[in-house]
């Protein structure tokens, strides 16, 4: 890949993370299958058209797909992508049943027993770097849900950057276990990147991980979402402020422009886009469900990225982290 020496250091850099993962995971419980993977060569010729470059966060039914290990072989042997891991505890190597019915409450890995969690995130890293022959070094979490014993596995097995946060969201009511207590709240978390503490996930410290935040912004005025959480704690809910992702979700170019232009206003030097596989498949999520759909995600998608491409620089999680220890290094030494 590029060095990180030939990007302007007053450049915002672009990501663009893919979870790539089997099909509609929203609606498919029992079976998982994995189509979608013939559709990503059409999404890859519209990155490297203008130049940015994808990170496939890929999860346990990817990596053992062989459409799948031969596009990503070439892109990364191009430069042009990278493959980071993604974990869903209920059907990555090793099996341990913990709910009884796994696939279907889809339990959160951070709701495993500490030796599971290991188990697996080292099984997944392993099974990612032996398929793809490099050294797997970004993640991000299956469901969003992180913590400090998630971070601590991934310093242990030498990842660099972590995309997990979500800023403003609050997963409590997403459940995985019926008993537990739901998801990750990340609504006080930081939303630009920090090395993580390893005792506490929301603050800077100093750990060798970069967390890079998902960009997010408020759907509406402060004053709103005061009220409305205000509100939400009369009534003892634990909802969110009402959020807007950088994600198509269809026919919504403009938008996913003016929450790059926000982010960007605000002194952001990157912004974070984020898809699923799956959704440049028809009928591959509950979003696009067909060709019509999906024509109006890729219009959207040209759209987005001809806005992007005169005010960012294309990069992978790894060329980001690379960037960010090189400003580091450079404000140590004045």
């Amino acid at each position: 890949m590029d060095s990180p020496s030939k990007f302007s250091m007053n450049i915002p850099a672009f990501i663009i993370t893919i979870d790539t993962e089997g099909d509609n995971l929203w609606q498919n419980y029992w079976h998982i299958a994995t189509k979608n993977a013939r559709f990503l060569p059409r999404f890859q010729t519209l990155c490297e058209k203008y130049h940015f470059k994808p990170v496939y966060l890929t999860n346990y039914e990817m990596a053992i797909d062989h459409a799948f290990i031969d596009f990503a072989r070439d892109a990364i042997a191009r430069g042009k992508a990278e493959v980071g891991m993604h974990l869903h505890a209920w059907n990555s190597p090793p099996v341990y049943n913990l709910t009884g019915d796994d696939w279907r409450y889809q339990p959160y890995l951070i709701e495993y027993p500490d030796v599971v969690m290991n188990e697996k995130v080292t099984f997944m890293t392993q099974l990612l770097e032996e398929t793809f022959q490099v050294k797997i070094v970004s993640h991000r979490a299956g469901r969003w849900a992180f913590d400090e014993r998630y971070a601590a596995l991934l310093v242990t097995l030498g990842y660099q950057v972590d995309c997990s946060v979500t800023p403003l969201v609050n997963w409590h009511h997403a459940m995985g276990v019926l008993q537990g207590t739901g998801g990750t709240d990340y609504r006080r978390f930081p939303d630009h990147p920090y090395f993580i503490n390893p005792t506490d996930i929301s603050r800077p410290g100093p750990s060798p991980l970069l967390e890079v935040p998902m960009t997010t912004r408020y759907k509406h005025a402060p004053w709103i979402n005061s009220i409305s959480q205000l509100y939400n704690r009369f009534l003892n809910k634990r909802r969110s402020p009402s959020v807007h992702w950088l994600r198509p979700t269809g026919d919504n170019a403009g938008l996913m422009c003016r929450i790059a232009a926000q982010s960007l206003a605000a002194g952001s030097d990157y912004v974070e886009f984020m898809l699923h596989s799956s959704e440049c498949m028809p009928g591959g999520s509950p979003t696009f469900k067909d060709q019509a759909a999906i024509e109006q995600l890729y219009r959207d998608l040209e759209q987005l990225l001809e806005w992007l491409q005169s005010r960012v620089v294309g990069m992978t999680l790894a060329e980001y982290y690379q960037r960010r220890m090189t400003l580091t290094e450079f404000n140590n030494s004045i």
